[in-house]
Formats: structure tokens, C-alpha cells, sequence
């Protein structure tokens, strides 16, 4: 499976890289009131994505390869964690329930933000509480899809055509 977040973030610049940061949540972090222990944890990750394609998640997102998030027992839907692997960070919105594997994992990540972090299989990483935002259908779709469905939203609410922008 190959995934091309990494050159969509590069080329649509630090807007669309903001987005991609929080898994697709515009909002800013804000304080989750709460989550656990705010502080830098080390935990066992793993990752999922393929035989779950097309499903809703626990949080109410519907699940696609390109979905940048991470599922976790504990944690409210919309908890933003800063998952680090190596020299790679990604911000990632809770957006289900899980892990269910019995190998000890505390985070189950969606297959894109695997990718986005070059993790393959189950790895050691580092994880930290950085903010909550709204949990929403779209939490979690990559910049371009939410985008998109704002779009969509926008013309339908509009009768068929795009509302101008604000000046």
C-alpha cells in the first residue's frame, strides 16, 4: 500500500501541512481536560487499516486508507496525541476504540498514519497528550478529503453552487 500524504503535504504547503498534523482537525489543540498524564509516555504501537476499510470507527469517522489517526482504549474521541518514531512526529486525533490485540499495545494506528510515520509492524514509540478538538465525522481525513466534504457542504447548503469566500 502506498501512500502519497508526505508529497500532498509538501506540495500544498504549511496550511495543508497543519491540517495533516492534526489529522485533518483544523481547530487548535486545545487543553484535554480529561485525558491521563499529559507527559511524554513510551508505549507499544501497532497499526491497522485493510480489513477494516469502509467501516465506521468507534468515534463516528469512516475508516480509508489514507485516515490519519489512532485508536486507544482510554482516551475521549477528539484527544489529540504527538506520536513520535525515530525522527518522525505526527499529530493524530483519537478516533477508536482499541487496541484488541493481546500483545500489550496502548495505540492502535490508522494504516496512513503508520505510514506518514514509516512504521511497519509493532514498534516502540513515543506518546504525548497535546490537545482535544471537536470529534467530528471528518477528524482524521487527510486535508484535500475534508476539504472536499466542506465543499460538498457548502454547495449543497448553498443550492448547488460553491458559496464565495469571505473577504
Amino acid at each position: 500500500m502506498v501512500c502519497t500524504l508526505a508529497a500532498t503535504l509538501c506540495a500544498a504547503g504549511p496550511a495543508a501541512s497543519a491540517l495533516a498534523e492534526t489529522g485533518g482537525a483544523s481547530a487548535a489543540p486545545s487543553p484535554a481536560s480529561t485525558s491521563p498524564a499529559r507527559g511524554l509516555t513510551k508505549a507499544l504501537a501497532t497499526w491497522f487499516g485493510p480489513g477494516f476499510y469502509g467501516q465506521t470507527t468507534a468515534c463516528g469517522q469512516l475508516l480509508e486508507p489514507a485516515t490519519i489517526g489512532v485508536a486507544n482504549r482510554t482516551l475521549p474521541c477528539g484527544t489529540l496525541v504527538r506520536v513520535s518514531y525515530h525522527r518522525h512526529r505526527l499529530v493524530v486525533p483519537v478516533i477508536d476504540r482499541g487496541p484488541y490485540g493481546h500483545n500489550g499495545a496502548s495505540f492502535d494506528l490508522t494504516a496512513g498514519a503508520a505510514q506518514a510515520l514509516s512504521i511497519e509492524g509493532s514498534v516502540r514509540i513515543g506518546a504525548r497528550v497535546v490537545g482535544a478538538t471537536a470529534n467530528v465525522p471528518t477528524l482524521g481525513e487527510p486535508p484535500a478529503a475534508a476539504g472536499a466534504a466542506t465543499s460538498a457542504a457548502a454547495a449543497s447548503l448553498a443550492g448547488g453552487a460553491a458559496a464565495a469566500p469571505a473577504a
